[in-house]
């Protein structure tokens, strides 16, 4: 585990510094890839469901082979090659500077008053329809998918890492990229897509809870207390299609005395969500900067969490050795 402690480090070194250049070659798209070739080809006739979980598991399974492959090889060479290798896997299963700068990138049209831009840069990063949001529909969008995006995005892959290394922070990338490729409740996908979505819904339910309550810990509430910010965390975690996403969004409402969920629109249909957070104040494009803010201090909060977990495992395992030879 020290191992992936060092590793973990340097992978967040690596994102926080350089992130994912679109010009690098990079293994999410190789997993996207695969998985766009297997649904093609898996994705009609009858037992949809069980074609479906053939493919995640199939795509997990030579993603975990492979990872686990390569980062052999480098530890066998030597611990510190392994290190570096792995820390480089992680940093591609991470993706903290990439969620800010697409934020910043609807941000900065907005600051110009460019909603035509602004309303581009979001359909990037959502699936609803973007094309008639104003202003405040904008930063709604973003501030929602930057803070659901601080677990499936960052904490979950650091989570899993320091569970299994590299090859357990890929393997949940693949079941994040699967479901999000193929994981809807659409016609064409709600049977294929079953298991990717239960997957994920199941790797995220530690990391996304864990996640929400030290944005609650580690962040100062812009506009009310504490005990009233814990209320209101509480109180709409579960107002949320997902059993994870609403933690997350119930957590950065709290913080910043907003409301999130209403009404999208997506390919033209309606689709009407639960209100999470209390209107203490109007959404405004600043709260994009106060949202990215969140998820930095929050990222370096779930590190130092993850590493003093992995320091007294050590050392209760140290410590249960020696008293099994006294």
């Amino acid at each position: 585990m020290e191992h992936h402690m060092l590793a973990i480090l340097l992978a967040v070194v690596i994102d926080f510094m350089i992130g994912d250049p679109p010009t690098w070659p990079h293994p999410v798209r190789w997993i996207g890839s695969g998985i766009g070739y297997l649904e093609k080809r898996l994705n009609q006739g009858k037992h949809r469901k069980a074609k479906g979980f053939f493919m995640v598991l199939l795509i997990i399974s030579i993603t975990f082979l492979t990872t686990l492959m390569l980062v052999s090889v480098f530890y066998q060479l030597h611990p510190v090659l392994g290190i570096v290798a792995e820390g480089i896997i992680i940093a591609s299963a991470i993706a903290q500077k990439g969620l800010k700068d697409a934020a910043l990138a609807i941000y900065h049209p907005l600051r110009k008053g460019d909603m035509k831009k602004a309303r581009e840069k979001l359909s990037y990063i959502v699936g609803r329809d973007t094309e008639h949001l104003d202003e405040k529909e904008i930063v709604r969008g973003t501030v929602e998918t930057v803070a659901e995006n601080t677990s499936d995005g960052v904490t979950a892959p650091l989570f899993w890492a320091l569970i299994g290394g590299a090859p357990l922070a890929m393997v949940y990338r693949a079941i994040n990229t699967c479901d999000s490729m193929v994981g809807y409740k659409n016609e064409k996908y709600r049977e294929f897509g079953w298991a990717s979505a239960r997957l994920d819904d199941l790797a995220n339910w530690i990391p996304s809870r864990l996640t929400a309550c030290l944005i609650v810990i580690g962040n100062k509430p812009e506009v009310m207390n504490w005990k009233k910010a814990w209320k209101l965390f509480f109180r709409d975690a579960r107002n949320h299609p997902s059993p994870n996403s609403g933690w997350l969004e119930s957590a950065v409402a709290a913080i910043l005395g907003v409301q999130l969920g209403g009404i999208n629109y997506y390919q033209g249909q309606i689709s009407e969500r639960a209100k999470i957070g209390e209107p203490v104040v109007p959404l405004n494009k600043e709260h994009i900067v106060k949202t990215n803010n969140i998820l930095f201090r929050t990222t370096l909060l779930f590190l130092l969490v993850l590493m003093m977990g992995g320091w007294l495992y050590e050392l209760a395992a140290a410590w249960f050795e020696s008293a099994i030879h006294i």
